[in-house]
């Protein structure tokens, strides 16, 4: 079958990998984590791709499995478990170990074998499996970004699934009996020249896609062991269990003298491949719902917008709204109260309510409600609020009842919530198709000036669970 994406002869690996990444997501082949640059892509389909691990008879074979834990691959994870089989996981880039061994529920059915296969599954369910431990490890699956029919193999260029396999090697967890196979979309299937290839780089033996099953063949030999002269001292410093099995080879008498920095790493992963932008967790004093916050931009966007309303409001106005007296509904004058004054212009304009949190009272007097149903069991709710921003479809909270599989999006008016309805048409997480439509519950109002009192925190989620026309007769009431 001829590869939809053409390599340029000369190509390096980096331009491979760009050139595989932007085809995915100009052509809309990926499901979240988005944008797939520096990933290994969770393609659509990836679970289909990956039920067909269940058909190799290696699988059928083998009794100890290691999946990486990459998004892609949680199918594969799940029909380890679904057949009874060992599961290994490596730790995320290798923090903290190099396995953990994944430990379902006694008795788990299919549903919480699914959470355990995911992300948060193999952190909640795992033990670590020490170096010593007596390991046998018969199918090896790896995510990609791309691979050849030749079963030349392209990762995301930091080398964790080839060090992986050498490390296993290393401690004779694996040997030329086990199979490689690695499960991606068809357009990741690409012509990859062997020159590319070192002796340090894992091949694979079958490429698994939604369409093809595909045997390689592949004649290059997988690593027999961790090549030292290809590390540094940096990497060491950063992956501890390397230190660990470096001090065991050293005891045995082996060679693990250690190359320059120059020679560390794939030399386009140094001088091509671009710095990934740290992640900066958002304030806790920012707006949030009962689980976590939104972006620091949209925040001080709407406390600029709060600070130019109350600049722009006459000056009687803003005296008035100071309790001066004057506008006093028995006509008497009050004299200002210290520290009371600051308190009720602190938040004006915004509905005060008793024990609540700051971030809850600096929503809308009124908001419009958008009801996600349809939320895949395991799915977390930061993916979740991802995806939102993503999509530019981010609410002032979010009310998350994952357990119901559902959640409710408050927007500052109808026509936000529209545009948020617009965009979250098709939205699939998880291989699962999420259900977007407006609330038939609303949040009542009050004219501006007017202060209501709002209902506590708990009150709020049981309005939201209680059926529609529950929903309803609490929002009039608040409203009243």
């Amino acid at each position: 079958m001829e590869p939809v994406i053409k390599i340029n002869p000369g190509a390096s690996k980096w331009d491979i990998r760009q050139k595989v990444w932007d085809y995915i997501e100009e052509n809309n082949l990926a499901n979240f984590p988005r944008p797939v640059h520096n990933r290994i892509p969770n393609f659509k389909g990836a679970f289909v791709a990956c039920a067909k691990v269940a058909e190799l008879q290696a699988f059928t074979q083998s009794a100890e499995v290691k999946v990486d834990p990459d998004k892609p691959l949680e199918g594969a994870r799940l029909a380890v478990l679904q057949a009874r089989k060992t599961l290994l996981v490596p730790t995320p880039r290798l923090r903290t170990g190099l396995f953990n061994k994944i430990i379902p529920p006694q008795g788990a059915n299919k549903e919480q074998l699914r959470i355990c296969a995911s992300s948060q599954g193999v952190k909640d369910f795992s033990v670590p499996v020490g170096l010593d431990a007596q390991v046998k490890v018969d199918l090896v699956v790896v995510g990609s970004v791309a691979v050849s029919e030749k079963g030349c193999r392209i990762g995301k260029g930091e080398g964790f699934a080839d060090m992986e396999y050498a490390m296993m090697a290393s401690m004779g967890a694996v040997n030329d009996s086990a199979v490689v196979v690695t499960v991606v979309h068809d357009c990741q299937v690409v012509d990859i020249p062997e020159e590319l290839m070192g002796d340090h780089d894992l091949t694979v033996d079958y490429i698994l896609t939604p369409t093809r099953v595909i045997k390689t063949n592949c004649q290059l030999p997988k690593p027999q062991g961790i090549i030292w002269t290809k590390l540094d001292t940096e990497k060491l410093e950063r992956i501890p269990i390397l230190k660990k099995m470096r001090a065991l080879e050293e005891q045995a008498g082996k060679d693990v003298t250690l190359g320059a920095p120059s020679l560390a790493a794939e030399s386009s992963l140094q001088t091509e491949q671009p710095k990934k932008q740290p992640r900066r967790r958002p304030r806790r004093d920012m707006q949030q719902d009962v689980e976590g916050e939104f972006s620091k931009e949209s925040t001080r966007e709407r406390r600029v917008e709060a600070e130019q309303k109350t600049r722009q409001r006459p000056a009687r106005m803003r005296k008035d709204s100071r309790g001066d007296g004057r506008g006093d509904k028995d006509g008497e004058t009050r004299k200002p109260q210290k520290g009371k004054n600051r308190e009720t212009t602190k938040d004006q304009g915004v509905e005060q309510g008793g024990g609540e949190t700051g971030a809850q009272r600096k929503l809308p007097l009124s908001v419009t409600t958008v009801y996600l149903g349809g939320i895949p069991a395991g799915l977390r709710v930061s993916e979740l609020k991802t995806a939102l921003r993503e999509r530019e479809a981010a609410p002032l909270r979010l009310t998350w009842q994952g357990a119901q599989h559902r959640a409710f999006l408050d927007y500052s008016d109808p026509q936000a919530a529209d545009q948020a309805l617009e965009a979250l048409q098709g939205l699939c997480l998880n291989d699962h198709n999420l259900q977007a439509e407006l609330a038939k519950s609303q949040r009542g109002g009050t004219r501006s000036g007017q202060s209501i009192k709002r209902q506590k925190p708990s009150a709020a989620l049981k309005s939201k669970m209680a059926p529609p026309d529950t929903q309803s007769d609490t929002a009039g009431k608040t409203e009243q």
